[in-house]
């Protein structure tokens, strides 16, 4: 096929709202020595997109924040971090996909991805998709599941303990719920009364409606508290953890980052580590149907926009995919597939 040099890109003009993103040319990648090209079919805008976008670091780290990817606004305008499409050029020295395949990549912090072609190298985050997803399951496979993994990785998780997940039905809880109970934790979801059945259907052994009830009121009760949304902090959560207990501040502050143990109870927060060997894990996961990847909503790339602002909403259940393979398809959302 014939490769375009200029590509649409969704470009990300200055810190604010959903507006501030708009739809522009840029020249087309050109793969390294051990780079492919993806053309991208689908997309995700996540929670990390939206909070770079509109500039909203967790408390205490809005200046590191901006230290970290621009000062006025952002240092590379092209965001997203998870793409799913076709290989449709190569580098010479690659040597583990070929033209046509079908692949699913996590550039991660390298961002890049609202774009019709994105180049990755074959040595990172880049695995073969799973034949059982769709492009836009796939394409939300990353974002979540490695952020899931690495902090129940540096939590320890064992066999029998007793996991509670706060916000279980985004992107990051719903992968949370899941792979607590592949390792053998007995889950207990925490979202609102609507999404009761869907952590249910993920594996949840229990669910807490947090309208209704304090989930941090109760005494011992978990091994391990992993709070996705930022709704609580380690020092709330103190009463609830169990003797030896780990608190995940997934999307906490630096109060979190600095918490010392106490009790024997330990807060852990920071970044989530990019490891490929993950993105291989939840894909073989996948594969068997063993993992699922929960779709919000699909939206047209022209309108990419709206599944920013459906992020902004708080109100999204897993990933709101984007589809770049027509970006000048109509800007009426599309129900995913």
């Amino acid at each position: 096929m014939t490769i375009p040099t200029t590509m649409k890109a969704a470009i990300v003009t200055a810190y604010g709202g959903p507006q501030v993103v708009e739809i522009q040319s840029r020249p087309t990648p050109i793969p390294r020595d051990d780079q492919v090209l993806v053309k991208t079919i689908a997309t995700t805008v996540n929670s990390g997109d939206a909070r770079m976008r509109a500039l909203d670091a967790p408390a205490g780290m809005k200046t590191l924040m901006r230290l970290a990817i621009g000062i006025t606004r952002p240092r590379q305008p092209i965001f997203g971090t998870e793409i799913a499409g076709t290989i449709v050029a190569i580098g010479p020295k690659v040597s583990r996909f070929s033209i046509g395949d079908h692949v699913i990549a996590f550039p991660d912090t390298g961002l890049k991805c609202h774009a019709q072609y994105v180049a990755v190298s074959e040595r990172k985050s880049i695995v073969p998709k799973p034949e059982n997803l769709s492009f836009d399951e796939a394409a939300g496979l990353c974002f979540g599941g490695t952020a899931a993994l690495h902090f129940l990785r540096k939590a320890g998780i064992k066999p029998g303990e007793h996991v509670l997940v706060i916000g279980a039905s985004g992107a990051v809880g719903s992968a949370m719920v899941q792979l607590a109970g592949h390792f053998g934790a007995t889950v207990t979801a925490v979202a609102s009364a609507a999404n009761a059945d869907l952590a249910r259907g993920l594996g949840a052994n229990a669910f807490i409606d947090y309208a209704i009830t304090d989930y941090t009121a109760v005494s011992s009760a978990y091994d391990v508290i992993a709070d996705t949304v930022g709704a609580t902090d380690f020092r709330r959560c103190l009463n609830a953890l169990k003797p030896g207990g780990r608190y995940l501040g997934i999307a906490g502050g630096i109060g979190d980052m600095l918490a010392r143990p106490k009790n024997g109870k330990r807060p852990i927060a920071g970044m989530a580590a990019q490891r490929p060997e993950d993105v291989a894990f939840l894909a073989g996961l996948a594969a068997k149907g063993a993992y699922r990847v929960v779709v919000d909503q699909t939206f047209a790339f022209a309108d990419i926009t709206s599944a920013h602002a459906r992020v902004d909403s708080k109100h999204k259940r897993g990933s709101v995919v984007v589809r770049v393979d027509d970006w000048s398809a109509s800007s009426k959302s599309m129900s995913s597939t």
